[in-house]
């Protein structure tokens, strides 16, 4: 992806539709028919994903493998690391009409206005060509103070684009950064063949429901997503909503995942899950990046502190959701008189003291204040809608901030000529 996305060019549509080129198969010709090329999904097909689970019906992709998911059954975990945040198909072809057969499953909170359906975002060469949604799907209920959940069954559906161009391209589909999506079946109107190695350096990066994506409109508007196009680089996005919590197994998943280039956003669910206290959370910092260099020991490693979040910054968790006119807001629990208790700011000069003592003897360690990406002039102008995510106009921002501090002359992950 060598741009950002969000300008088609002016012979594609921005929607699923678009005018069907004479010798594209008809509109009204039922999938399977003759025309059409079917090419299972595998894993070839996909990048972004650490595994590829196999089911009755097609794929399933995660972002953190199996052995991560048994050491810690949890449904909520299991629900955020399914859903396919910086997931998409890369392939080849010479297709003007491309089918993507799937079963979304669809989250619903009791008392939240309607969420949207995810949105598919197809990019031609590099630059975003088609954005559709699947309608039904399972239903998956959840209450957002415990997070239990019950699941409804529901249909699969097809994410349609037609009126692509003509001649040979690379095509991604990224998939809904906020719904599970089960993959059955890739049809198109010509021959398809995995996309060749990009040769851009692969990124991977771990945080919390902003890096996962929030409130973004759609999954190439998520901020991660945004650099990687600003950066050149190939994103794995390990951003997991309300799971960064300096858990071994996912500094196990970072530690055995290729990479060029890493980063992990450390800080806010700690603070908001009131999951730790000062004594322990040092350690546990330590004992995370060790086990990221046991797999990565020269690699560029960069850490980031939380964003600017009024209601965290010197007031500890948990935090409670609650809903104002149907709008749904956070508000913090905790006593900050308490001794050791975690806020943003003690999180901050943690981090940065610890990677400081660290960088003495690993000069590829890095450390990034948070809130260089988005502080109280940029919550001024672009407030969070919740209290704690940024909408998409706030992921650009951190994107386009991130990209320049990071990928930029002089920045930790700038690209050296040989």
């Amino acid at each position: 992806m060598s741009l950002p996305p969000g300008d088609a060019p002016d012979n594609v549509s921005d929607d699923a539709s678009g005018d069907v080129p004479d010798d594209a198969p008809d509109d009204r010709t039922p999938a399977g028919a003759s025309g059409w090329i079917t090419t299972p999904v595998e894993a070839r097909l996909l990048r972004g994903a650490l595994e590829v689970e196999r089911t009755a019906r097609g794929v399933l992709p995660h972002r953190l493998p199996a052995r991560a998911r048994g050491q810690f059954p949890d449904a909520y975990l299991a629900r955020v690391e399914t859903q396919p945040s910086g997931v998409r198909l890369a392939f080849r072809t010479r297709a003007r009409v491309v089918e993507l057969d799937v079963l979304p499953t669809k989250t619903v909170y009791p008392g939240a206005p309607p969420r949207p359906d995810g949105l598919y975002d197809l990019l031609v060469d590099g630059r975003r060509a088609g954005r559709t949604s699947v309608a039904g799907g399972n239903v998956l209920t959840v209450d957002l103070a415990t997070q239990s959940a019950e699941i409804s069954p529901g249909p699969s559906g097809t994410a349609r684009f037609a009126g692509l161009p003509a001649g040979e391209k690379d095509i991604e589909i990224w998939l809904p950064h906020t719904e599970i999506t089960e993959l059955i079946a890739l049809r198109t109107d010509a021959p398809v063949e995995a996309a060749p190695e990009s040769g851009r350096r692969v990124w991977l990066h771990h945080g919390s429901s902003i890096s996962h994506g929030s409130n973004a409109d759609g999954p190439t508007e998520i901020w991660p997503a945004l650099v990687a196009a600003l950066g050149g680089v190939e994103l794995t996005n390990l951003g997991l909503g309300g799971n960064a919590l300096l858990d071994p197994f996912t500094a196990r998943a970072l530690r055995d995942a290729p990479a060029d280039l890493i980063s992990v956003k450390i800080g806010i669910n700690l603070v908001n899950t009131d999951l730790m206290r000062l004594r322990a959370f040092g350690p546990a910092v330590h004992g995370f990046l060790d086990t990221i260099r046991e797999g990565h020991p020269d690699t560029p490693l960069l850490v980031v502190s939380p964003i600017l979040c009024p209601f965290q910054e010197d007031t500890p968790g948990p935090i409670a959701p609650e809903f104002d006119g149907g709008k749904l807001r956070f508000r913090a629990l905790g006593d900050p008189s308490e001794p050791g208790r975690l806020t943003l700011n003690v999180i901050r000069d943690e981090l940065a003291r610890i990677t400081a003592q660290r960088a003495a003897d690993d000069p590829n360690l890095h450390y990034l204040d948070g809130r260089a990406l988005y502080g109280e002039a940029d919550y001024a102008e672009l407030p969070l809608p919740d209290g704690l995510h940024p909408d998409t106009a706030g992921h650009r921002r951190i994107g386009e901030r991130f990209a320049e501090a990071v990928f930029g002359a002089g920045g930790p992950f700038a690209a050296t000529v040989d």
